[in-house]
């Protein structure tokens, strides 16, 4: 048998949180407790939200990590390439390994000609010409990767500014 004051404890206890709040917000115990939970519900599932960019983000980097370690290599069979050293199953090697770093998502840029743009290409070489109307990218040293929209490695390249008259 309960007695009537271990009944209406519970609600005092209710009753005293609520009657923390200012009189112009809700006092229902039933209302309150709904915002409250409403908004740790909205908490919850924004951070699941910034745990799955972060795990995407971390790896993204982990991948872009591994490539950057690879473009020595990529630059290594594009120089054996070149010289017609890639014969046989070297080739087929190397011609897996492209196929493989271009199914994982690295793009390899930068062409001759191109108009220079110094968040993409790195100058290495200078040079002065009447054949150009804006500064261009002339010769390519070195190609340039990237990986999701990210430069791993700039394109390195010989710019030819136009002659100033």
């Amino acid at each position: 048998m309960t007695t009537e004051s271990e009944t209406t404890q519970p609600v005092d206890q209710v009753t005293e949180l609520v009657d923390d709040v200012t009189p112009d917000q809700i006092t229902d115990p039933v209302v309150t407790l709904t915002y409250d939970l409403q908004r740790l519900q909205a908490e919850y599932a924004n951070y699941r939200k910034r745990v799955e960019r972060d795990r995407s983000l971390a790896h993204e980097m982990a991948i872009g990590a591994v490539l950057t370690e690879l473009l020595a290599l990529l630059d290594d069979v594009d120089r054996a390439e070149q010289h017609g050293e890639l014969t046989g199953g070297f080739k087929a090697v190397a011609d897996q390994l492209n196929a493989i770093t271009a199914r994982i998502g690295l793009e390899k840029y930068g062409t001759e000609g191109e108009i220079f743009d110094p968040q993409i290409h790195e100058a290495l070489m200078h040079d002065t010409s009447a054949d150009v109307a804006v500064a261009t990218a002339s010769k390519i040293l070195q190609p340039g990767y990237k990986y999701k929209e990210r430069i791993l490695r700039p394109a390195r390249v010989s710019v030819t500014d136009p002659t100033g008259e």
